[in-house]
This record gives C-alpha cells, sequence and structure tokens, in this order.
C-alpha cells in the first residue's frame, strides 16, 4: 500500500511570529494569499486531508470544495504542544529562558519545554496517524495541509536524519513537499517523492 502526498504547509498567522503549536490562530490576510499562491499549480488529488486547526482546516476546508474533494480532519495531525512556549517568541524566550531554548534547538527529542508535548509522544501520534492515513488511502493521491514541525518530522524521517538534526529541516509557510508513504508488513516507509 502507498500515498503519494503533497504537503502544505499553513501560512502566516495573525499576531506575533512565534511558538504557536495548540493555539489556535488564524491566518492572516498575508498568509492566505501565500496559501492561494502557493496552492494555485496544485491539482490531480483524489482528497484533501487537514489538521484541525483553523491555520489549517478553513483553508483546506476551501480548497477541497473548490475543487470538489473529500476533506477528513485528522486530529493527530496537529501541531506539537509547546506548553508554557506557547504563544511565545524566540525573542521572548532569549530573555529568561535562553539555556532551555538552546537544549530545545539541540537536542528536541532530549529536551521538553515546560508542560510541553515531548517530541518522541509527538513523532508516534505523527506516526501512528500516518500509517492509518496510508491504509485508509493506499493508491491515492493526497494534499496534507498541515503545519511545520509536522512537515519536519516526516522529511527528517523520509531522509534517515539523526533525531537531534529534526529542527535543521526547513519548512516555511507555505511551501509544499512531496512525501511517499508505504506500509509494507505493517511498518510505515517514508521516502521524498519526485
Amino acid at each position: 500500500m502507498s500515498v503519494r502526498w503533497t504537503l502544505l504547509r499553513h501560512g502566516m498567522t495573525e499576531g506575533a511570529q512565534g511558538f504557536r503549536g495548540r493555539l489556535d490562530v488564524p491566518l492572516s490576510e498575508e498568509g492566505l494569499m501565500q496559501m492561494k499562491d502557493a496552492a494555485a499549480a496544485l491539482d490531480g488529488y483524489d482528497c484533501v486531508v487537514t489538521s484541525p486547526l483553523q491555520r489549517c482546516a478553513r483553508f483546506a476546508g476551501e480548497w477541497a470544495r473548490q475543487n470538489g474533494l473529500p476533506l477528513e480532519i485528522e486530529a493527530d495531525l496537529r501541531e506539537l504542544d509547546f506548553g508554557q512556549w506557547e504563544g511565545r517568541t524566540a525573542a521572548e524566550l532569549m530573555v529568561d529562558q535562553a539555556a532551555d531554548l538552546g537544549r530545545f534547538w539541540d537536542d528536541p527529542y532530549g529536551f521538553t519545554p515546560p508542560d510541553g508535548e515531548p517530541v518522541a509522544h509527538f513523532d508516534r501520534r505523527i506516526i501512528k496517524a500516518m500509517t492509518r492515513l496510508t491504509h485508509r488511502f493506499a493508491g491515492q493521491r493526497v494534499l496534507l495541509v498541515t503545519h511545520g514541525g509536522v512537515i519536519r518530522l516526516l522529511l527528517a524521517r523520509a531522509r534517515r536524519l539523526p533525531r537531534k538534526d529534526l529542527l535543521q529541516v526547513e519548512a516555511g509557510y507555505a511551501t509544499c513537499h512531496p512525501l511517499a508513504t508505504i506500509l509494507a508488513n505493517g511498518q510505515l516507509r517514508l521516502s521524498e517523492a519526485t
């Protein structure tokens, strides 16, 4: 069983840009335009899957309707929960939590933001969801509208990067990333599609 995905990150959100994780903030006008521009050349999909957070789901729902495609909301593809860092910028954290922020950047699997979701739990949540979806959408092309952290995790696994390099993966606002998933003997394999 295999699925060909296009991973589309949401655009810029309203307010100061920082750790947004579980916060349900909307796209800014600029972010909406970024999404429209990114999706303008996309076609040939069988369905759209989205995170439930409005910065993804509103655009995904509109795009799915415009293209006559079914929409699936997948709660497990929401962003990492940053705990006490939610709503704060890296610059703000440098004032009072610089050492902890540095530990997180250096080893995201080894350091969890205060009251946040451990990246190892996030990893398991994302891989379980992608395994389920690969089984469900076998043989299809799927547009997945999601978050930077989800995309970084999937691409890092596809590239077989060391865990410490997770945050080195680029996933800018409203960028598209092709990915293929294969489910064989109950194991999910990921690769960057061409």
